[in-house]
């Protein structure tokens, strides 16, 4: 089957290409009721464009959401919801000396070796550019996720380069511990205000070298309540790392304290229970592939981008030997936008496992007891 679609009960499929008349995506599954206006996507959306700062792509996209199907009078009727966000900056000549070069680091090759033809303007399909989609089907998903249960699924940026937070542990940081006031009021979503200046000069200097560097991304699902996912094959840990892994540009996912786990000590990585709540997060929120009640933290990392100006050997579609320099707008590092993106895969993936919970145990109701979620 194409896969161009995610989810069982709650599902999404995008399309479109970058340079295309227009992206769009089909939700189907979503419950009826919920509050839906087009100015509804306006906030997340920006989050994730490009052009709105210096650091990132001078492509400016007015990423206006139009609303096809599947809402009447303002709400979800329970019928597919289609979404369409027309492309109205696209420049696809910045591509015309490559279209016949596969780029190092990009899909151009492996698409190429797939379907014998490739759409070049912008990377096509493999460009970020479709997950604008993944983000607009997440507004839904946040806000049904919020009223049903009070979740909120937020994300920071907690590593660019080899500069982290500074006085910060990241495996430490938490719901708790950070101030999203502050996420939210700087272009990198960094949760340290004092650091931004110093990020600012960070990626200058970045910038004029040519280069790019890496990310990486935490995200932290608060109110989740236990039961959530399935014990062997759709562990609610393995759908998030696939839906998070789905996203270009990933290489890593980690939950809880992920590969820092090989270090640790089973004594200190097992999450202690008192009746007062757990003592600890190391797992991240989830025990045997089901949600535990915690805090759900994931951590995602960003390969540095490879659209460059500084050149690098290729090879054409003709076999031969080529020096690819690549022009046109590109981020110097892709994580700067990632987070938006991460948050909605997040609650995509529990929204969908929501339902069907609540399709396969939802007669099963609150069991006792009830361990407080403690440490997030």
């Amino acid at each position: 089957m194409p896969a161009n679609a995610f989810g069982q009960l709650f599902a999404v499929t995008t399309f479109g290409e970058s340079h295309g008349p227009a992206i769009g995506c089909v939700i189907d599954g979503c419950p009826p009721g919920i509050a839906i206006a087009p100015e509804d996507f306006s906030h997340d959306l920006a989050r994730r464009a490009t052009g709105r700062t210096r650091h990132t792509s001078a492509r400016h996209e007015a990423d206006a959401v139009e609303i096809l199907s599947g809402v009447y009078a303002g709400r979800s009727t329970g019928t597919p919801i289609a979404l369409l966000i027309r492309n109205t900056d696209a420049r696809s000549r910045d591509y015309a000396k490559i279209a016949e070069q596969f780029r190092p680091g990009h899909a151009d090759y492996t698409y190429w070796q797939k379907y014998g033809i490739r759409d070049p303007r912008g990377g096509g399909r493999a460009s970020a550019r479709e997950t604008t989609m993944r983000v607009a089907a997440a507004v839904i998903a946040k806000r049904w996720l919020a009223e049903k249960h009070g979740i909120a699924v937020r994300g920071c940026m907690t590593q660019i380069g080899d500069v982290t937070p500074h006085g910060s542990d990241r495996l430490r940081l938490d719901a708790a511990g950070i101030d999203w006031n502050v996420v939210a009021a700087n272009p990198f979503f960094w949760p340290v205000a004092a650091q931004v200046e110093e990020l600012e000069h960070f990626m200058d200097a970045l910038r004029k070298s040519g280069d790019s560097v890496g990310a990486r991304i935490d995200v932290i699902a608060t109110g989740v309540p236990p039961g959530w996912g399935e014990p062997i094959y759709g562990k609610l840990d393995a759908e998030l790392a696939a839906a998070l892994m789905s996203i270009n540009a990933v290489k890593g996912v980690e939950i809880g304290d992920g590969f820092a786990a090989v270090a640790q000590k089973g004594s200190a990585h097992r999450d202690a229970m008192t009746p007062q709540g757990f003592l600890s997060n190391h797992a991240g929120g989830i025990l045997g592939g089901i949600s535990s009640g915690q805090a759900i933290r994931c951590s995602v990392a960003f390969k540095p981008t490879s659209s460059l100006r500084l050149p690098v050997p290729g090879v054409d579609v003709h076999g031969n030997a080529v020096d690819v320099v690549t022009t046109g707008r590109h981020d110097p590092c892709v994580g700067l936008r990632a987070t938006p993106i991460c948050e909605a895969m997040v609650a995509l993936v529990l929204m969908d496992q929501a339902l069907r919970h609540r399709a396969q145990c939802g007669d099963v109701g609150a069991v006792a007891p009830r361990i407080p979620a403690g440490q997030s």
